[in-house]
């Protein structure tokens, strides 16, 4: 027997969630099939929530924060164990997962555990975990299952002491010493939090500089404050040898450094889920990047067969495949809808400091051949950001000389994720940097720094700057 439904949905983390809730709730016979112990996905399980978790409890047990409120030397929590550090971890994801639960019996999607393997265009043979096989046919397929970490086969990897994105949340206790390979986002976030809990960190990477998508300036103060809670960084090198020894790891880098770590962290990059999923059978394979390539439909080459979220690349945001997965079955079940992905995604950088932007940097600015004219606001500058101890950060606003419309906003600093959203809408709406003069914001608020930031650009557009 084949059980016939309108929608099969291969993975529940965020693209195969909001996919299969957006088509139940216009009436769509849904099934979901998930293989993993756990609903959520790497969002939920492994990645989004649990790191960004995890940086919070770093900020609480090393009184991090406090030491810029207050003046005070913290020291970490006597004895703390990873019992501590990760106990909000466990209780945040517990009830991600009972909620995505509930919501999937609320919409009445009917849930498969197992492994689903396509046999052809509209059917899926699911396996379960006692061998027992269910076949199942759909109108639409969406493959939503998401990325793993690339593991390249020279390094030892044991999850003891030489772990991967994924494992690093299995740590049996807090390091006296990490090497962490990869700047990327990734890398960057674990660095900045296990350095927060006093750990000594080293972190390598081949580009010269961190996160080189993000404005050249703001990048450099990422490297500064890294830099400032004793990051040690290896820029411009690479792994030429790692090996696991009786008190850790011995790392040989090609410059001819060598460092000596308990334990290492490699974050450098990842690649689509889809082992066993039978690609292979309609006649579909991963890009030369290792995803699978989607039309702007997110259709594959198998127009009945979509995809959405990590394992079609980039962005690799959790907030962008929310939306890639409704927008991609209400298009393909010709339903109604208005969603539709904006022209510039928010990126969000859960460093410490946090970073957040959206649209032009001043290089990308200058190779476009752009007149534009920059606005900046100091945290230190706002009573908001005395009363909470931020002295770094920084909103930046990037504006065009002549049209004066928002072309880009870039921030560090304390709720920088959350700021990004103001500016967002302005930047979506083509409004004029001067929105933000002609703007009222509650005072002491750290959301004055839109004001100030576009003030000290209107001063900078008539050549009279505002000063610090």
């Amino acid at each position: 027997m084949t059980e016939s439904y309108d929608l099969l949905v291969i993975g529940s983390g965020p693209a195969g969630e909001k996919g299969a809730a957006a088509a139940a709730f216009f009436g769509k016979r849904v099934a979901l099939i998930e293989r993993a112990p756990h609903l959520g996905g790497a969002g939920v399980n492994t990645g989004t929530l649990p790191s960004k978790t995890l940086r919070e409890s770093a900020l609480y047990f090393s009184g991090l924060t406090q030491r810029g409120l207050y003046g005070i030397d913290y020291s970490l929590r006597a004895g703390l164990t990873v019992r501590d550090l990760m106990h909000r971890e466990q209780v945040v994801v517990a009830e991600q997962r009972e909620w995505i639960k509930r919501n999937l019996a609320r919409l009445d999607i009917q849930l498969y555990r197992g492994t689903a393997c396509l046999e052809d265009a509209h059917t899926l043979r699911v396996t379960g975990a006692d061998g027992q096989v269910t076949r199942l046919s759909g109108t639409v397929i969406l493959v939503a299952t998401g990325s793993f970490p690339y593991r390249p086969p020279e390094i030892p990897f044991d999850d003891a002491a030489v772990f991967d994105s994924d494992t690093v949340l299995g740590m049996q206790c807090i390091p006296q010493s990490l090497v962490v390979v990869g700047g990327g986002v990734i890398g960057c976030e674990y660095a900045s939090i296990f350095a927060a809990l006093g750990v000594q960190v080293a972190l390598i990477d081949g580009r010269d500089r961190l996160l080189p998508f993000l404005d050249a300036e703001i990048s450099a103060q990422l490297r500064d404050r890294l830099c400032d809670i004793g990051v040690a960084l290896c820029l411009e090198d690479r792994v030429a040898a790692c090996e696991r020894t009786a008190s850790g790891v011995r790392m040989a880098l090609r410059s001819g450094t060598v460092l000596e770590s308990e334990t290492a962290l490699f974050a450098a990059g990842r690649r689509a889920a889809v082992d066993g999923l039978g690609l292979e059978n309609v006649g579909l394979a991963l890009n030369e990047h290792g995803y699978l390539d989607v039309n702007e439909r997110y259709q594959t080459a198998v127009p009945s067969i979509l995809a959405a979220g990590d394992v079609i690349g980039f962005p690799s945001l959790a907030s962008a495949a929310m939306d890639q997965g409704r927008i991609a079955v209400l298009q393909a079940l010709g339903l109604p809808h208005k969603f539709r992905l904006p022209s510039q995604l928010p990126m969000g950088v859960y460093t410490i400091p946090e970073i957040s932007a959206i649209g032009e940097t001043e290089e990308s600015c200058r190779e476009k051949g752009i007149a534009y004219e920059v606005g900046r606001a100091k945290y230190e500058n706002t009573a908001r950001g005395v009363i909470v101890g931020e002295k770094h950060g920084l909103l930046k606003l990037i504006f065009g000389r002549e049209s004066r419309t928002l072309l880009g906003v870039h921030i560090i600093g304390e709720g920088a994720t959350d700021l990004i959203h103001t500016g967002m809408m302005a930047f979506e709406a083509k409004e004029p940097f001067d929105t933000f003069i002609d703007s009222v914001f509650n005072f002491p608020t750290l959301s004055e720094l839109y004001k100030l930031a576009a003030l000290d650009g209107f001063a900078n557009l008539i050549g009279k700057p505002l000063g610090p």
